[in-house]
């Protein structure tokens, strides 16, 4: 069963950020689904097996910050 985590990115304002994020989580290794809520400032990560670390350096690869 996939498992999910949600990650709060107080930077994030846009579509434009949301697109730049999603663009680069996708590419970490078991990623299912990418969520980005605007209102919410949060990502959340869906898929098995999936890297904490690497999921939380792609977001600061798309320019933003994981608090």
């Amino acid at each position: 069963m996939p498992e999910s985590t949600t990650y709060s990115v107080p930077a994030i304002h846009c579509e434009h950020c949301a697109l730049s994020i999603r663009e680069e989580v996708s590419e970490v290794p078991g990623v299912d689904t990418i969520y980005v809520d605007l209102d919410a400032k949060t990502v959340t990560v869906a898929g098995r097996e999936v890297s904490d670390d690497l999921v939380r350096a792609a977001i600061v690869e798309a320019g933003y910050e994981p608090a």
